[in-house]
């Protein structure tokens, strides 16, 4: 009996059937994955990004307050997120912190100050979403300009 009548005549497995299984996983996940995303009311594993818009952008160097919005990407206000003003090119003393109210808005007072022979510098923020939210913070948020007189 040559290969080939043994090869034909063999009943035992399907040749290939490892990879049928793999192309019917990857495509029953796909269909799985189009048919949840047609379906309304299931937000889960939703996670909407925050942003944070500070008012006044650009400051001079010394004590002053300023007014930084926490929005949505919906552009609503978020209320009870943490905002967290640290050093970047330009300093703080110390961190400062404050967590917004119904209206989204923090307001922190900030002493920020430029080291020698620097004539502008920002101060980086941070948005820690409120606990139990669909929110994150992952992408970088607008920082505030901090330029000599």
């Amino acid at each position: 009996m040559s290969i080939r009548q043994r090869f034909r005549s063999d009943n035992r497995a399907i040749e290939g059937l490892p990879i049928r299984l793999v192309i019917a996983l990857v495509v029953g996940v796909a269909s799985l994955s189009v048919m949840m995303n047609m379906l309304s009311g299931l937000n889960g594993l939703a996670v909407s990004e925050l942003d944070a818009k500070p008012e006044p952008e650009v400051i001079e160097p010394g004590q002053q307050t300023v007014e930084i919005a926490v929005i949505d990407a919906d552009g609503n206000p978020v209320s009870d997120a943490t905002v967290v003003v640290k050093s970047d090119s330009a300093r703080v003393e110390r961190i400062e912190t404050a967590t917004t109210e119904s209206d989204g808005q923090a307001r922190l007072s900030i002493d920020p100050g430029l080291g020698p022979n620097q004539d502008d510098g920002t101060l980086e923020i941070d948005i820690k979403p409120p606990a139990g939210s669909e929110f994150a913070d992952k992408r970088e948020n607008t920082r505030i300009l901090v330029i000599s007189d």
